[in-house]
Protein backbone atom coordinates (compact mmCIF):
# COMPACT_ATOMS: atom_id res chain seq x y z
CA UNK A 1 0.00 0.00 0.00
CA UNK A 2 1.17 3.35 -0.84
CA UNK A 3 1.89 6.39 1.11
CA UNK A 4 -1.31 8.21 0.00
CA UNK A 5 -3.65 5.09 0.45
CA UNK A 6 -2.35 4.85 3.58
CA UNK A 7 -2.63 8.64 4.90
CA UNK A 8 -6.61 7.75 2.95
CA UNK A 9 -7.22 4.96 5.31
CA UNK A 10 -5.87 7.30 8.11
CA UNK A 11 -8.39 9.74 7.42
CA UNK A 12 -11.09 7.79 6.70
CA UNK A 13 -10.73 5.86 10.51
CA UNK A 14 -10.25 9.20 11.75
CA UNK A 15 -13.76 10.45 10.13
CA UNK A 16 -15.84 7.45 11.78
CA UNK A 17 -14.41 7.73 14.85
CA UNK A 18 -14.85 11.16 15.30
CA UNK A 19 -18.83 10.84 14.08
CA UNK A 20 -18.86 8.40 16.32
CA UNK A 21 -17.98 10.35 19.01
CA UNK A 22 -20.37 13.42 18.01
CA UNK A 23 -23.54 10.85 18.67
CA UNK A 24 -21.89 11.37 22.31
CA UNK A 25 -23.71 14.17 23.40
CA UNK A 26 -27.43 12.23 24.06
CA UNK A 27 -25.75 9.81 26.02
CA UNK A 28 -25.42 12.18 28.75
CA UNK A 29 -28.61 12.44 30.13
CA UNK A 30 -30.21 11.41 33.27
CA UNK A 31 -29.11 7.92 33.42
CA UNK A 32 -25.52 9.15 33.05
CA UNK A 33 -25.99 11.54 36.10
CA UNK A 34 -27.42 8.75 38.15
CA UNK A 35 -24.70 6.63 37.20
CA UNK A 36 -22.56 9.27 38.42
CA UNK A 37 -24.28 9.83 41.39
CA UNK A 38 -24.51 6.03 42.15
CA UNK A 39 -20.13 5.54 42.07
CA UNK A 40 -19.99 9.01 44.02
CA UNK A 41 -22.27 7.31 47.07
CA UNK A 42 -20.76 3.77 46.61
CA UNK A 43 -18.77 3.22 50.00
CA UNK A 44 -17.22 0.16 48.34
CA UNK A 45 -14.96 -0.10 45.55
CA UNK A 46 -15.64 0.64 42.14
CA UNK A 47 -15.39 -3.06 39.86
CA UNK A 48 -15.02 -2.52 36.60
CA UNK A 49 -15.37 -5.64 33.85
CA UNK A 50 -15.67 -7.25 30.51
CA UNK A 51 -14.53 -9.03 27.62
CA UNK A 52 -11.97 -8.68 24.55
CA UNK A 53 -11.19 -5.16 23.89
CA UNK A 54 -13.78 -3.50 26.37
CA UNK A 55 -11.12 -5.76 28.95
CA UNK A 56 -8.60 -3.00 27.81
CA UNK A 57 -10.46 -0.29 27.77
CA UNK A 58 -12.03 -1.52 31.32
CA UNK A 59 -9.12 -1.81 32.98
CA UNK A 60 -7.86 1.73 31.60
CA UNK A 61 -11.05 3.24 32.90
CA UNK A 62 -10.16 1.92 36.35
CA UNK A 63 -6.97 3.38 36.81
CA UNK A 64 -8.26 6.75 36.09
CA UNK A 65 -10.83 6.20 38.46
CA UNK A 66 -8.14 4.96 40.69
CA UNK A 67 -5.94 7.73 40.29
CA UNK A 68 -8.60 10.29 40.35
CA UNK A 69 -9.92 9.65 43.89
CA UNK A 70 -12.46 6.78 43.12
CA UNK A 71 -10.76 3.55 44.03
CA UNK A 72 -11.00 0.90 41.52
CA UNK A 73 -10.27 -2.63 40.34
CA UNK A 74 -10.50 -4.22 37.65
CA UNK A 75 -11.88 -8.17 36.86
CA UNK A 76 -12.12 -9.63 33.75
CA UNK A 77 -15.46 -11.35 33.16
CA UNK A 78 -13.71 -14.49 32.38
CA UNK A 79 -11.83 -14.85 35.60
CA UNK A 80 -14.75 -13.75 37.46
CA UNK A 81 -16.31 -17.32 36.95
CA UNK A 82 -13.51 -19.14 37.87
CA UNK A 83 -13.35 -17.32 41.48
CA UNK A 84 -12.73 -13.84 41.26
CA UNK A 85 -16.23 -13.19 41.78
CA UNK A 86 -15.69 -13.40 45.83
CA UNK A 87 -13.40 -10.38 45.21
CA UNK A 88 -16.80 -8.09 45.21
CA UNK A 89 -18.28 -7.40 47.98
CA UNK A 90 -22.15 -5.94 48.78
CA UNK A 91 -20.59 -2.27 49.23
CA UNK A 92 -19.17 -2.23 46.22
CA UNK A 93 -20.59 -1.02 42.69
CA UNK A 94 -19.67 -3.04 39.63
CA UNK A 95 -19.39 -0.87 35.91
CA UNK A 96 -19.99 -4.12 32.79
CA UNK A 97 -18.72 -2.64 29.57
CA UNK A 98 -20.00 -4.28 26.49
CA UNK A 99 -21.15 -2.90 23.05
CA UNK A 100 -23.20 -5.94 22.23
CA UNK A 101 -24.63 -6.37 25.97
CA UNK A 102 -25.50 -9.72 25.07
CA UNK A 103 -21.66 -11.34 26.24
CA UNK A 104 -22.34 -14.23 27.39
CA UNK A 105 -19.23 -14.19 29.58
CA UNK A 106 -21.14 -11.27 31.97
CA UNK A 107 -23.96 -13.76 32.61
CA UNK A 108 -22.00 -14.84 35.83
CA UNK A 109 -21.41 -11.70 36.99
CA UNK A 110 -25.20 -9.92 36.21
CA UNK A 111 -27.10 -12.62 38.59
CA UNK A 112 -24.25 -12.47 41.18
CA UNK A 113 -25.55 -8.80 41.74
CA UNK A 114 -28.86 -9.85 41.70
CA UNK A 115 -28.59 -12.32 44.15
CA UNK A 116 -26.45 -9.81 46.33
CA UNK A 117 -28.28 -6.77 45.78
CA UNK A 118 -25.09 -5.07 44.38
CA UNK A 119 -25.42 -2.12 41.87
CA UNK A 120 -24.93 -2.99 38.67
CA UNK A 121 -24.50 0.33 35.98
CA UNK A 122 -23.44 -1.07 32.08
CA UNK A 123 -22.17 1.06 29.73
CA UNK A 124 -23.42 -0.44 25.93
CA UNK A 125 -25.38 0.43 22.59
CA UNK A 126 -27.75 -2.29 23.20
CA UNK A 127 -31.23 -1.10 24.67
CA UNK A 128 -32.48 -4.75 24.02
CA UNK A 129 -29.66 -6.82 25.57
CA UNK A 130 -29.45 -8.99 28.80
CA UNK A 131 -27.04 -6.27 29.94
CA UNK A 132 -29.08 -3.53 29.65
CA UNK A 133 -32.44 -5.21 31.04
CA UNK A 134 -30.66 -6.39 34.23
CA UNK A 135 -28.61 -3.21 35.10
CA UNK A 136 -29.43 -0.67 37.86
CA UNK A 137 -28.60 2.09 35.59
CA UNK A 138 -27.33 1.68 31.80
CA UNK A 139 -25.55 4.33 29.85
CA UNK A 140 -27.03 3.62 26.63
CA UNK A 141 -24.76 5.25 23.84
CA UNK A 142 -25.93 5.15 20.06
CA UNK A 143 -24.24 1.70 18.30
CA UNK A 144 -21.64 3.39 16.37
CA UNK A 145 -20.63 2.59 12.49
CA UNK A 146 -16.83 1.06 13.65
CA UNK A 147 -14.13 2.28 11.78
CA UNK A 148 -12.69 -1.13 10.39
CA UNK A 149 -13.88 -1.61 6.74
CA UNK A 150 -15.69 -4.65 7.49
CA UNK A 151 -17.68 -2.79 10.45
CA UNK A 152 -16.35 -5.94 12.57
CA UNK A 153 -12.95 -5.06 14.69
CA UNK A 154 -13.76 -2.93 18.03
CA UNK A 155 -12.88 0.42 17.13
CA UNK A 156 -14.96 3.50 16.98
CA UNK A 157 -17.40 0.89 20.14
CA UNK A 158 -14.62 0.85 21.86
CA UNK A 159 -13.40 4.67 21.92
CA UNK A 160 -16.72 5.46 22.66
CA UNK A 161 -16.50 3.35 25.75
CA UNK A 162 -13.25 4.87 26.70
CA UNK A 163 -14.83 8.42 26.27
CA UNK A 164 -17.38 7.63 28.57
CA UNK A 165 -15.33 6.37 31.22
CA UNK A 166 -13.26 9.54 31.30
CA UNK A 167 -16.14 11.40 31.43
CA UNK A 168 -17.44 9.29 34.33
CA UNK A 169 -13.77 9.91 36.28
CA UNK A 170 -13.67 13.57 35.59
CA UNK A 171 -17.30 14.13 36.93
CA UNK A 172 -16.56 12.42 39.96
CA UNK A 173 -13.22 14.15 40.55
CA UNK A 174 -15.00 17.31 40.61
CA UNK A 175 -17.65 16.15 42.35
CA UNK A 176 -15.05 15.02 45.08
CA UNK A 177 -12.99 18.30 45.09
CA UNK A 178 -10.18 16.32 44.48
CA UNK A 179 -7.28 19.00 44.24
CA UNK A 180 -3.47 18.37 42.33
CA UNK A 181 -1.85 17.86 46.12
CA UNK A 182 -3.66 14.54 46.07
CA UNK A 183 -3.18 13.47 42.29
CA UNK A 184 0.52 14.03 43.31
CA UNK A 185 0.49 11.77 46.13
CA UNK A 186 -1.11 9.30 43.82
CA UNK A 187 1.67 9.79 40.79
CA UNK A 188 4.97 10.12 42.25
CA UNK A 189 7.36 9.05 39.47
CA UNK A 190 7.72 9.89 36.39
CA UNK A 191 6.95 13.46 34.53
CA UNK A 192 3.91 13.75 35.87
CA UNK A 193 5.10 13.48 39.38
CA UNK A 194 7.93 15.67 38.19
CA UNK A 195 5.39 18.69 36.71
CA UNK A 196 3.46 17.94 41.13
CA UNK A 197 6.57 18.81 43.03
CA UNK A 198 5.91 22.15 44.85
CA UNK A 199 8.42 24.91 44.02
CA UNK A 200 9.45 24.61 47.44
CA UNK A 201 11.33 21.20 46.57
CA UNK A 202 12.88 22.49 43.10
CA UNK A 203 13.90 26.30 44.20
CA UNK A 204 17.19 27.90 45.04
CA UNK A 205 17.96 29.45 48.08
CA UNK A 206 19.75 31.64 50.62
CA UNK A 207 22.90 33.07 49.44
CA UNK A 208 21.70 31.85 45.70
CA UNK A 209 19.01 35.15 45.37
CA UNK A 210 19.64 37.82 43.34
CA UNK A 211 18.65 40.82 45.92
CA UNK A 212 19.59 44.40 45.43
CA UNK A 213 17.91 47.42 47.84
CA UNK A 214 15.87 50.27 46.74
CA UNK A 215 18.42 52.68 46.87
CA UNK A 216 21.49 50.59 46.01
CA UNK A 217 22.91 51.64 42.71
CA UNK A 218 23.05 50.05 39.34
CA UNK A 219 26.54 49.32 39.59
CA UNK A 220 25.84 47.16 42.50
CA UNK A 221 23.42 45.48 41.19
CA UNK A 222 24.71 44.54 37.88
CA UNK A 223 27.29 42.59 39.71
CA UNK A 224 24.81 40.75 41.61
CA UNK A 225 22.74 40.13 38.58
CA UNK A 226 26.06 38.60 36.10
CA UNK A 227 27.14 36.76 39.76
CA UNK A 228 23.95 35.68 40.53
CA UNK A 229 23.43 33.84 36.47
CA UNK A 230 19.47 34.43 36.72
CA UNK A 231 18.98 37.20 34.40
CA UNK A 232 17.44 39.37 36.97
CA UNK A 233 17.55 41.39 40.69
CA UNK A 234 15.02 41.57 42.88
CA UNK A 235 14.40 44.82 44.29
CA UNK A 236 13.46 44.60 48.16
CA UNK A 237 12.53 47.34 50.10
CA UNK A 238 13.07 47.47 54.06
CA UNK A 239 10.97 45.55 54.89
CA UNK A 240 12.54 42.68 52.58
CA UNK A 241 9.77 42.39 50.55
CA UNK A 242 10.00 42.16 46.84
CA UNK A 243 8.63 45.68 45.22
CA UNK A 244 9.87 45.13 42.30
CA UNK A 245 12.52 43.76 39.61
CA UNK A 246 15.05 44.03 36.84
CA UNK A 247 15.94 42.16 34.16
CA UNK A 248 18.68 42.04 30.95
CA UNK A 249 15.68 43.52 29.04
CA UNK A 250 15.59 46.34 31.32
CA UNK A 251 19.50 46.95 31.08
CA UNK A 252 18.75 46.56 27.18
CA UNK A 253 16.26 49.28 27.30
CA UNK A 254 17.89 51.60 29.57
CA UNK A 255 21.27 51.61 29.60
CA UNK A 256 23.29 54.54 29.29
CA UNK A 257 25.97 57.17 30.24
CA UNK A 258 24.45 57.93 34.00
CA UNK A 259 22.72 54.17 33.79
CA UNK A 260 25.34 53.36 36.51
CA UNK A 261 24.92 55.81 39.03
CA UNK A 262 21.50 55.63 38.81
CA UNK A 263 19.74 53.69 41.78
CA UNK A 264 17.87 50.45 41.37
CA UNK A 265 14.39 51.58 42.07
CA UNK A 266 14.77 53.89 38.84
CA UNK A 267 15.63 50.85 36.60
CA UNK A 268 12.85 48.36 38.24
CA UNK A 269 9.76 47.20 37.17
CA UNK A 270 7.06 47.35 40.01
CA UNK A 271 5.32 44.62 41.04
CA UNK A 272 6.71 41.64 39.12
CA UNK A 273 4.63 38.40 39.18
CA UNK A 274 5.44 36.59 42.22
CA UNK A 275 4.88 32.69 43.64
CA UNK A 276 3.62 30.59 46.37
CA UNK A 277 5.80 28.10 47.37
CA UNK A 278 3.12 25.70 47.00
CA UNK A 279 2.61 25.94 43.63
CA UNK A 280 3.29 23.18 41.51
CA UNK A 281 6.02 22.49 38.91
CA UNK A 282 3.82 22.22 35.71
CA UNK A 283 1.90 25.24 36.86
CA UNK A 284 4.79 27.64 37.22
CA UNK A 285 6.10 26.58 33.75
CA UNK A 286 2.42 27.84 32.52
CA UNK A 287 2.23 30.86 34.21
CA UNK A 288 6.38 31.94 33.23
CA UNK A 289 5.00 31.00 29.34
CA UNK A 290 1.85 33.22 30.21
CA UNK A 291 3.89 35.94 31.62
CA UNK A 292 6.86 35.42 28.97
CA UNK A 293 9.57 35.60 32.00
CA UNK A 294 12.11 33.59 32.77
CA UNK A 295 13.06 33.90 36.30
CA UNK A 296 10.12 33.63 39.23
CA UNK A 297 10.64 34.54 42.52
CA UNK A 298 9.33 32.33 45.43
CA UNK A 299 7.65 34.40 48.29
CA UNK A 300 5.96 34.69 51.62
CA UNK A 301 3.98 37.75 51.76
CA UNK A 302 6.67 38.66 49.43
CA UNK A 303 9.28 38.49 51.35
CA UNK A 304 12.04 36.30 48.91
CA UNK A 305 12.45 32.51 49.85
CA UNK A 306 13.80 31.26 46.91
CA UNK A 307 14.04 31.47 42.89
CA UNK A 308 13.46 29.47 39.77
CA UNK A 309 14.68 29.84 36.31
CA UNK A 310 12.70 28.19 33.53
CA UNK A 311 15.59 26.29 32.54
CA UNK A 312 15.72 24.73 35.87
CA UNK A 313 12.15 23.59 35.40
CA UNK A 314 12.12 22.49 31.66
CA UNK A 315 15.26 20.62 32.62
CA UNK A 316 13.56 18.38 35.37
CA UNK A 317 10.44 17.50 33.57
CA UNK A 318 12.46 16.71 30.38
Amino acid sequence: MNSKKIISSANRTLTREINSIKNLKSTFNNNFCKAVNIIYNTKGKIVITGVGKSAHIGNKISATLTSTGTPSYFIHATEASHGDLGSIKKEDCVVAISNSGETSELNNIIQFTKRFNIKLISITSNSKSILYKNSTVSILYKKPIEACPLNLAPTSSTTISMIIGDCIAIALLELRGFKSTQFKNLHPGGNLGKDLKNLSEVMHLDKELPIAKLDERMSSALLTMTKKSFGCVGVINKKKQIVGIITDGDLRRKLNSKFFDKKAREIMTKNPTLADKNMLVGEAINLMNTKKITSLFICAKKIPLGIVHIHDLLRMTS
